[in-house]
């Protein structure tokens, strides 16, 4: 057994869902032509003046409640002061002694733990804007469409002990953000992304290791591989004798590999002082319990209520509370079903999962409604089809074959359950089986499920499966 360990703090920054920048009126949609959305607040003119955007600071405080955590009362924005391409100001607006939320904490599950992981601060900010490189021959170019995008970085203390833990915060820091819709969580247009702090330490050790910080990680699988790689490259390079230098480093997703970028900056290399140009931000109670009573149902609580309400599993109920998309289109299922959630969780944790993760499709992109799904779960019910035939016409209905039962008419699935006719074929299976039938009296009881396999491939599938285990069961013993 190892006699280090890993230890891990995540600093995410989360890019809020509004419609104009965080000081300015312009927009942040994706994707425009560069420098087309950045006007004269955001490519810092003279003599122009920032102005905070409201629903930034609503955005804020909804993430702030959603994890517990302490509101200021009084919040102040900072100047971070450094010199890059793509910063016009020469400073970045952000905040730092006092922040919109305090500390707060996140429960994740690793497996079968629970493990609560606390948030230091999360802090209002504005993005910087993008060096674009090999934009013309041998140059680089700057778009500033970014600069001044609404963030909120979201700061952990170093709890996490393993990638997996790190990842499993990650993931649901991203669900979290995600549900109560201050964040689209689009990780390839860069509006979550994480930086991750690594140091190691000898197993007992108190005292933290030094620290290198990987920067910009928008993807989980990446995350966890910079993490694993980081981890043993720190280790080996202690055991060898070498020092740990406080550093800056990048993911090589081709290689696998970290590699340092800068050597890391301390606050006081930033020279924070109060911005002058905006005034510190008041927040009331009275603030705070407006945006209270617009939060939904959080995933926490919705998972304790499955499991009450429906007698779901803990697994079950935290499957189906994993992103707000699938919480949404089980609820929707479940309420025009009427039937039991049990029934509804499997379809949906199966048959439709299974589809979106083989199409990389989304939950709202589903072409099988909550609606069509009940619509087949209540012919499953009323023993219409059997589970098998279901999941033919479940495909059906995914391909754009219409509803459940246009297909189980069109198609002449509906199940047998007249006694008679699952009778006649019984019979004639045991007649043309007659060794089967003679091993099952041997006591051979895999003959029995191989006569119910001849029973059903008989009936092209549509005897009812309980029926024919029955009547054979009956006439064995006869």
């Amino acid at each position: 057994m190892s006699t280090w360990e890993v230890v891990i703090g995540l600093e995410t920054h989360a890019q809020l869902n509004t419609k104009s920048k965080i000081f300015s009126g312009s927009s942040i949609a994706f994707g425009a032509e560069p420098n087309t959305q950045a006007n004269v607040v955001d490519i810092a003119l003279p003599g122009v003046l920032p102005v905070l955007n409201k629903e930034a600071v609503q955005c804020a405080i909804r993430f702030g409640l959603a994890v517990n955590a302490e509101i200021a009362s009084r919040s102040v924005f900072a100047r971070k002061n450094y010199f890059y391409p793509d910063l016009p100001k020469g400073y970045q607006i952000s905040q730092y002694e006092l922040p919109v939320v305090g500390k707060g904490a996140l429960t994740i599950q690793v497996g079968d733990s629970e493990k609560t992981i606390n948030i230091t601060r999360a802090h209002l900010e504005e993005d910087a804007g993008k060096s674009v490189h090999g934009a013309s021959p041998g140059q680089s170019g700057i778009d500033l469409n970014r600069a001044g995008t609404p963030l909120l970085e979201i700061v952990t203390e170093p709890d996490m002990r393993s990638a997996a833990e790190a990842v499993a915060y990650a993931r649901k820091l991203h669900e979290l953000v995600q549900w109560i819709n201050i964040c689209d969580g689009n990780m390839q247009e860069g509006s979550f992304r994480c930086d991750v702090n690594v140091s190691v330490r000898r197993k007992g050790d108190e005292k933290l290791g030094t620290r290198r910080e990987i920067k910009n990680l928008n993807s989980f699988r990446f995350m966890q591989q910079a993490i694993e790689y980081e981890t043993r490259w720190q280790i080996e390079t202690l055991e060898d004798g070498g020092k740990i230098e406080q550093a800056t480093v990048l993911f090589n997703p081709d290689t696998g590999e970290t590699r340092a970028m800068r050597s890391k900056e301390e606050a006081n290399d930033y020279r924070y002082f109060p911005d002058p140009d905006l005034l510190p931000v008041a927040i009331s109670a009275e603030d705070i319990d407006a945006i209270r009573v617009t939060l939904p149902e959080l995933p926490s609580a919705m998972k304790v209520r499955f499991e009450r309400e429906y007698g779901l599993s803990a697994y079950d109920a935290a499957a189906l509370t994993a992103s707000r998309g699938i919480a949404d289109y089980f609820t929707a299922a479940l309420v025009a079903f009427g039937g039991e959630a049990k029934l509804v969780a499997n379809w949906v944790m199966g048959n439709v999962s299974a589809k979106l993760n083989e199409e990389s499709r989304e939950i709202a992109d589903a072409p099988v409604s909550p609606e069509l799904l009940a619509g087949l779960l209540k012919r499953i019910a009323d023993n219409t089809v059997s589970s098998k035939i279901a999941k033919d016409v479940f495909e059906a209905m995914w391909s754009g074959e219409g509803d459940a039962d246009a297909i189980i008419e069109r198609k002449g699935l509906k199940q047998v359950t007249d006694t008679g006719a699952i009778e006649a074929i019984v019979d004639e299976v045991l007649a043309a089986n007659a060794a089967m039938v003679a091993e099952f009296r041997a006591g051979k009881d895999k003959a029995f499920n191989a006569l119910v396999g001849q029973a059903m491939k008989a009936s092209k599938g549509k005897a009812n499966p309980a029926q024919v285990n029955e009547i054979l069961k009956r006439k064995l013993a006869g």
